[in-house]
């Protein structure tokens, strides 16, 4: 299916980003094994929480999704979440994915993912049929081999560090792929809160 590769996030204020960075910098500045291929990071100048992945969306759905994005922005008010601990998907077994956790504010970061998805609803997207598990994406670890020794780094570095975030925006984002780690450039990134003021 052609099309934008589109996603709904909140973005990481800058604070909380560079204290995202510097958990990164101390996790990659152990070396690995010889010959071991390091995992994927993600660029760390887009750190994002995704509330729903939408994928390859043609070019005249993108303003009514832009516009549901918009709206729950508006409705919803901004909070603070802590980061904290660490986690790989799946769980066990070699991971695909290495992320940071929320340790405060996953129940109002669910409100505002069950509002997203509402109004999806309503702009033509059918209902997200997993739950939403609320997570900061670091690394992909696809068919490496070193993913379960990285994923056991950063969950040390993690597991006495919190990470305070003030969560004020919400954004439709696009994937942009080639020449490295993907690139996240927003659609939409509104302030929230606008209807509450």
């Amino acid at each position: 299916m052609p099309g934008r590769r589109l996603f709904v996030a909140v973005p990481l204020p800058d604070d909380a980003a560079e204290a995202v960075r510097s958990v990164v910098d101390e996790v990659r500045a152990e070396p690995l094994p010889a010959g071991a291929r390091d995992v994927r990071w993600v660029r760390l100048d887009g750190l994002h929480l995704t509330l729903r992945f939408l994928g390859p969306t043609p070019q005249d759905r993108v303003e009514p999704t832009a516009a549901a994005a918009r709206a729950v922005a508006a409705a919803a008010g901004p909070f603070d979440l802590e980061l904290g601990g660490a986690g790989t998907f799946p769980p066990q077994g070699r991971p695909r994915a290495l992320w940071i956790g929320i340790a405060e504010g996953a129940d109002q970061l669910g409100r505002l993912a069950t509002e997203l998805d509402a109004a999806l609803v309503e702009a033509g997207w059918t209902s997200e049929p997993r739950q939403f598990r609320p997570h900061l994406t670091l690394a992909r670890s696809d068919g490496v081999a070193a993913g379960t020794l990285v994923a056991g780094r950063l969950a040390r570095v993690m597991a006495d560090r919190r990470i305070p975030a003030r969560v004020d925006r919400l954004g439709l984002f696009e994937s942009v792929t080639g020449g490295g780690p993907a690139r996240y450039v927003p659609v939409t990134s509104e302030r929230m809160g606008a209807m509450s003021r």
